[in-house]
């Protein structure tokens, strides 16, 4: 599968998710993508969203490029979201 994937940088923490939220241009078409803020903090270190978007931000191209991978393999879950863990 020969895809175009760009991801934007319009992250958000999603309180209703304890997530942060980030879209990919997949061909043109809007995907979202995410990853908790708990899974963040076991990675990287943060305890509040503020801090889970600065680690985020500070590990974004390897997150973007695991987030690639997982498109690539069509690993959205029920509601369309490809989560990283």
């Amino acid at each position: 599968m020969n895809q175009a994937i760009h991801f934007p940088d319009r992250e958000e923490w999603d309180g209703a998710l304890e997530a942060v939220c980030f879209p990919a241009l997949v061909n043109g078409m809007q995907l979202a993508c995410a990853i908790k803020g708990t899974v963040l903090a076991s990675r990287f270190g943060g305890e509040t969203p503020e801090q889970y978007l600065a680690v985020f931000h500070e590990h974004r191209w390897d997150l973007e490029e695991e987030a690639e991978q997982q498109i690539r393999r069509q690993q959205e879950d029920d509601q369309g979201i490809v989560w990283l863990s």
